[in-house]
């Protein structure tokens, strides 16, 4: 599904991440099928290795987003990861600074930060 936010499309994916190359095929399809700048999974799609810093997952996979120029969001409330890790509440505050992966609550939250962009 396609949502048009600011002036952005974002493909809302119902796709779940096993691997770089599941992002790498998403990633392709929403740019090609949707002409989507950004693609917005769940929490749940990304699995609790994305989460998991250590595991090298969540980088691999933000890697592929940031070398094909498409924006990644992760929507939905993530608060009792965050409070379970230091090091995930830095990565995931230091993300929402950057222009390509970010964390938000829900879509009226993602389209305040769109605006916000421009």
């Amino acid at each position: 599904m396609i949502a048009e936010l600011a002036g952005v499309r974002v493909f809302l994916s119902d796709t779940a991440l096993a691997d770089e190359q599941d992002a790498v095929q998403l990633i392709v399809d929403a740019y090609y099928a949707h002409q989507a700048e950004w693609i917005a999974l769940t929490p749940e799609q990304l699995g609790d290795e994305f989460f998991e810093l250590r595991s090298g997952r969540a980088g691999v996979i933000t890697q592929k987003f940031v070398s094909y120029q498409m924006g990644l969001v992760v929507i939905g409330d993530i608060s009792s990861r965050v409070a379970e890790s230091t090091s995930l509440a830095d990565w995931i505050r230091e993300s929402n600074r950057a222009r390509n992966l970010w964390f938000v609550d829900d879509l009226d939250e993602l389209d305040k930060r769109l605006q916000d962009r421009q």
